[in-house]
Formats: C-alpha cells, structure tokens, sequence
C-alpha cells in the first residue's frame, strides 16, 4: 500500500475504453478505514439517516459512476482479543454496527436515473423464496437498475445467530449450498412466469393468466422449494448476478454463475494471476471470458498537488485506529492478531473465514515484493490505511498513472472506490480525478442513454437483448420466453438443467 510517487507525465498516450468506475460504501461507520468517523468532515456517522444515502447517490451520478456497491456482514468482528468479543469493533467503530443494505435502495433509484446498485446478500441470511422477492421487488422499483452480490458468509459470529447457535459450516459446503440457493432464485425469476404472462385485460377481467404461470419444483440436497415466484417478471428478468471472492471454490463459483466479480490483490501482478485462473475457469464452462467483469477495491485519496495529497494522507492517517484495524483482520480471516507477537510473521495459518484473505496476507506469494515480511504490525498498519484493498494517493495526474499500470499490468476492468472520508473522498474523485481519467479514455463522458439497466451500465446498450443475460450464461435458457408453450419450455428447462445444474439434481 505504498503511495503514488511522483513522476514525469506519460509521452505516450495509449488507446484506451472506459474502466468500470463504481462506489463502495457500507450501512456503518467504520468502512475501510476504521477510526476516521473522528475526522470533523467525515460524514459516515449519518449512515442511518436517509438524506446520506440520497445525496450520495445524487453525487455518484453527476460523476457518471456506473454503480454504487453496497456491503453488508451480518454479525461483529469478534475474533481479535476473543473468542466473542466485541470491545475492539464496537470501540472503534470497525463495521459495527451496521444497518441493512437493501432498505435505501429505493429512495437512491428515486433521486436518479442511471445508476446501478449492487447489494450484498448472504446464502445463509433467510431463504430463497423470500430473498427472490425482496430482489425483485428492488428491479421493479429501481427499473432494472440492481444487482445481486452473492456471498456465502464467513462470519461465525453471524452463523450463531443466523443458524440456530450452529457454527458456520466448512468452506466447501458452504459453496455447494450457495449453487443449490442460486438455482432456486434462477428459476424462481425465470422460470416460474412466462414473459407476457400478465395480461392487464380489462375487459375479461385478467390480470394475469394462470396457464402462464408454473411452479418450480426445486429439490436439492440443501433446498426443496416449489415456487411459483410471488412476483411478476421484473424489468432485467434477472437482476445481474455479482460475486466476492477468488478461492480456488470462490473462483469456481464466479466461472460458472458471476457476470462481475470483485477479486482483490495487494499487487497488480498478484492481481492478474488471479484474474487469469478466474478467466481460464469461466472458459472451462464454456462462456466467454469477457462476460465476466473483474473489479479491484481500492481506496483514493486525491488532490490538486502531490504536496497536498500527501498532506491529506497524513491527517487522515492521524485518526486510524489500530486496534479497529485487528478486529476488521479478525473477522476477514479468522485470525486473531493478539496471538502474534509485533513482528512475528503469520504463516502456515489455516481459517474457515474468507479464504482469499488470508493467503493474501498470511502467505509468501510469488507476485509479493521481496522485503515484504507478513507481521503482524505489517497487516495492522495497513489494514489500519485502507483496508483489504489497496491505496493510492497524489495528484489526479498521479493516481490516474497508477490506475493505469494496474489495468495494464493485471487486466482488471475497474474499480471499487472507497472512501477516507465520506463524501470528501467520493467528492475529490468526482471533481478532481475524473476529469483526467476522461482525458485519458478511462472513464466515459456521460452515459450511454437516458435510464441504464445495471446490464447496460455493465455491458452496454448494443446486441439483442443488453437486459438480458448473456446467450452463454448457464441459466440463458432458464427463461420462459413469450410465445413458447408451457410444454415446449419444460423440454428446454430439462435440456438447459442436465447440461448447466445437473450436479444437484
């Protein structure tokens, strides 16, 4: 997490398209940064206030930001200094505590037109049944402009309450039971309702017509749902399906079902190492690599001067707290820092948290500078400045330097800004860093229409279909499409499961 350094301005100006530009925030006041809700000008305090989220969202889309990402975790960081406890996280405000992400969905969709939101939901938080409506209720009101971003959990903290006092199950099982939660929502949005399925006659009285209108009968290991879908088909059939994590079971899992994916690496060579198995793997099943969108965390801190920069740095990084630091690395890994001494090394360290976090920080990896030992002050001072992700600061010439590298080096298709502060941070780059990443072919200079869905905001406008799926995803084909009969569509959805799911029939 070493700052942008100063240097000459590229002679050279490459050809380049827009990156994806998205937000990231969370429901709480300790995000990424834990302890710089102290700063006088930090705003995260107002996370429970709706006027937050609204002016937000009004100011992401003046910068013509394709999405904001909205975080979520369902329990405290109760490892470091533990087992549960709470002090650390509740002191400093590391992510606790924290409100549910999906409630100011809509009041953000009111106050724009074109800006997408991807919401965090866990596999272990409720059943799918429920969370398909609560998905499709938000595509409705948002006009297609939401997504899903999927995860499986890793908190035990969140298992105790959420599973009857059970601790979380291993990290296998828990991806097997997210397919088998994905495949009921799959079908319940695409294969319940046929696409013109409500009829609005007034004359004869219809609503809806029954005979459009199927139940699912799902039956796996994990779920037995039989549907039908409790709500009509919504304006992208299937909201856009986004995951979080680069295990080699994460991986997999974002091959077969991801339309974005949010991987992080402390380097851009460790980066694009990972970007590379993830698109050999989407390749494996049969898709089209360039489908599945990569995105990198990463927190900006930008100015007019580098002086001022890393003046603004320092002021910041006077209000971090360490100890808030360890206890968002406690939750993220499962490790629990106290257990080290300052400058002890962390490795060979085995976790049933987020896997991809530990390696990251815990192991020696090829793409890691060679001075680099993974200690424990090493991971709690930078996690204390930034978080997971990585840092860059300077000026915007600077940081729009360092964003490129990392595109050229690792591949990556965009970004997850964070903030330092909220919304000084998201104000610098929307006024500041912007303007140079649009001189330099990296962002777009407005949105390609009036009223993006999120696939657009993602794909684009052009093809058939750009609502709609790409004909390569696994569940393309779950969809019942006007004009087909109820018999013609459950000999395609036999076909399309054995060949796509067959591995929980």
């Amino acid at each position: 997490m070493a700052p942008v350094t100063k240097k000459q301005k590229t002679e050279t100006v490459k050809s380049r398209k827009p990156i994806i530009i998205n937000a990231f925030d969370m429901g709480t006041p300790g995000l990424q940064w834990p302890g710089l809700w102290k700063h006088p000008k930090d705003k995260s305090r107002d996370y429970n206030k709706i006027e937050y989220w609204t002016n937000l969202a009004k100011l992401l889309e003046r910068g013509k930001f394709n999405a904001l990402f909205i975080a979520d975790v369902l329990g405290p960081y109760d490892v470091y200094k533990g087992p549960r406890n709470l002090t650390p996280a509740a002191t400093s405000g590391a992510q606790w505590p924290i409100n549910e992400p999906s409630a100011v969905i809509a009041a953000m969709a009111a106050v724009t037109k074109n800006l997408s939101f991807a919401v965090t939901s866990s596999t272990i938080s409720e059943a799918p049944y429920h969370f398909t409506r609560r998905l499709a209720t938000l595509d409705h009101l948002t006009n297609g402009r939401v997504g899903w971003n999927i995860v499986s959990s890793y908190l035990d903290s969140a298992a105790r309450n959420l599973l009857n006092g059970e601790s979380l199950p291993p990290h296998e099982e828990r991806y097997a039971r997210a397919q088998e939660y994905l495949e009921v929502v799959y079908q319940l949005f695409l294969s319940s309702w046929r696409d013109d399925a409500v009829k609005l006659d007034r004359e004869r009285g219809i609503f809806s017509d029954p005979d459009l209108i199927r139940e699912i009968n799902y039956e796996g290991k994990f779920f037995k749902v039989p549907g039908p879908n409790i709500t009509e088909p919504s304006p992208q059939r299937l909201p856009v399906i986004l995951q979080a994590g680069s295990s080699k079971s994460g991986l997999e899992y974002a091959a077969r079902n991801a339309e974005a994916v949010f991987i992080n690496g402390l380097n851009p060579e460790g980066l694009g190492v990972k970007i590379k198995k993830l698109k050999e793997l989407v390749k494996k099943y049969g898709r089209n690599p360039d489908d599945v969108k990569v995105v990198q965390l990463v927190t900006v801190i930008v100015a007019e001067t580098h002086d001022e920069a890393v003046e603004k740095f320092l002021e910041y990084k006077s209000y971090s707290d360490v100890e808030g630091a360890q206890a968002l690395f406690g939750g993220w890994t499962g490790i629990d820092l106290n257990e080290y001494e300052w400058e002890q090394e962390l490795n060979q360290v085995e976790s049933n948290a987020v896997k991809s976090f530990v390696e990251n920080w815990t192991k020696k990896l090829p793409t890691d500078p060679e001075n680099v030992k993974k200690t424990r002050s090493y991971i709690a001072n930078s996690v204390s400045t930034g978080g997971s992700g990585v840092l860059f600061y300077g000026s915007a010439e600077e940081v729009a330097d360092e964003i490129e590298r990392w595109v050229d080096i690792s591949g990556v298709d965009g970004f997850n800004f964070t903030y330092a502060i909220t919304p000084g941070s998201f104000e610098d780059i929307v006024d500041i860093l912007l303007p140079v990443l649009r001189e330099r072919g990296l962002a777009w200079e407005d949105y390609p229409k009036e009223g993006l869905t999120f696939r657009e905001n993602l794909y684009g406008t052009k093809g058939e279909d750009p609502t709609f799926l790409k004909p390569e995803h696994p569940a393309y084909n779950l969809r019942w499409k006007a004009g087909e009969t109820k018999e013609e569509f459950e000999a395609k959805l036999q076909k399309t499961v054995e060949e796509n799911f067959s591995f929980h029939k």
